[in-house]
């Protein structure tokens, strides 16, 4: 009977995955200004000779053709060393400032809050998924350790970020009456530093969890049957399934899918005005679909969109790992035990995943319960 995996390893496991993070982060920012020159109401500064006020030598139409002009953002000619400053106005500023702190934030508010509702519903109502034939106490591997410290290390840094990114939006009215105004800047501030080098562990895990489960997510002809069976809320009896099942594999695909767009306007959110992500994105569907999704975005219109697309994926993610972590631990009986210890019960593993226990047994790898 294989040996039951110690909850030390376990322990180890889940700190060398928290350890992986930990990395100094100093930030010094000093920044000096001079004071402003002290010029009187109307007249000139000390030691300055009077000038005499500006003459206008454009016309009414050409000033008005001028504005216009400004207010649809054209951009003209500077000398300094930023060209952004050559963009006096982004009136798309006010929309995206409207948006983002209206429907934008409440929205996003009230999908989480729904989630989190519709599980505890579902709870009450279904309870806990549990073992029919109880635990046999035959335990098989399911997960090897590196599976396992992928799994944590992208789970810790995803927690993390999310709980940064959900304080940036909604930390000044939640916790800054809780915590005060200095408290609240200062573990805002660190949130921001963790959130941005955290940001790269859950690259690299995304990466990984691609490369080492990707051969097992993709679709089989047991996946609809399983969620034409709600994977066994209807028709009775558990459907059949491989390692893992239809369910599993959604999980799969969200997280590797939203994970690198999530990741991708987080890059260009942490290196401003470097990428033009949006604009490439919407000629390639302006080429294959015949949209007209507009394609000379200016830098600052990029980073705008940016910045909505990485909540809006943020918070749908957010929404699907709470569902996860629901599943795995308070929702269904022995679920745990296959990223904790790496190894399940047999008979779990038979309820859920019997066509991968079949393969299990036909390759000798399971235990036979004694007579």
């Amino acid at each position: 009977m294989p040996r039951r995996g110690s909850p030390w390893r376990s322990f180890a496991l889940l700190f060398l995955s928290v350890l992986f993070f930990v990395a100094p982060l100093v930030v010094v920012l000093a920044q000096t200004t001079a004071p402003p020159s002290v010029r009187p109401p109307g007249g000139a500064a000390v030691g300055e000779p009077e000038q005499p006020p500006p003459v206008n030598i454009l016309p009414e139409e050409s000033r008005s053709d001028i504005w216009r002009k400004i207010r649809r953002g054209e951009r003209g000619t500077v000398s300094i060393p930023n060209p952004l400053a050559s963009q006096l106005v982004q009136s798309e500023g006010e929309n995206w400032r409207t948006v983002r702190q209206g429907p934008y934030r409440a929205y996003a508010g009230w999908f989480l809050v729904l989630v989190v509702v519709l599980l505890a519903v579902f709870f009450i109502l279904r309870g806990r998924v549990r073992v029919e034939q109880g635990f046999s106490g035959i335990r098989i591997p399911r997960f090897g350790f590196f599976e396992r410290f992928v799994h944590w290390t992208t789970a810790i840094s995803f927690i993390v970020l999310g709980l940064t990114g959900l304080n940036m939006l909604y930390g000044r009215e939640l916790l800054m009456p809780l915590l005060g105004k200095a408290r609240f800047a200062e573990l805002t501030m660190w949130g921001k530093l963790a959130h941005n080098y955290l940001a790269f562990a859950f690259m690299l895990g995304i990466a990984l969890i691609f490369l080492q489960w990707v051969w097992f997510n993709l679709p089989n002809r047991y996946d609809i049957q399983w969620l034409l069976r709600g994977g066994g809320l209807f028709g009775g009896g558990h459907p059949h399934a491989r390692k893992f099942n239809a369910g599993q594999k959604l999980v799969f695909w969200i997280v590797v899918l939203g994970g690198t767009s999530l990741s991708l306007s987080g890059l260009e959110l942490l290196f401003p005005y470097q990428f033009s992500f949006f604009a490439d994105t919407f000629s390639v569907l302006n080429a294959w679909f015949g949209t007209e999704l507009p394609t000379e975005l200016s830098p600052i219109q990029e980073q705008q969109l940016a910045l909505v697309w990485h909540g809006v994926v943020g918070v749908f993610m957010i929404a699907v790992i709470i569902a996860h972590i629901y599943i795995g631990t308070l929702g269904m009986e022995g679920a745990f035990d296959a990223m904790w210890s790496g190894e399940v019960d047999l008979n779990w593993a038979r309820e859920h995943h019997d066509l991968w226990v079949e393969e299990l047994e036909a390759k000798g790898r399971v235990a036979q319960p004694a007579e």
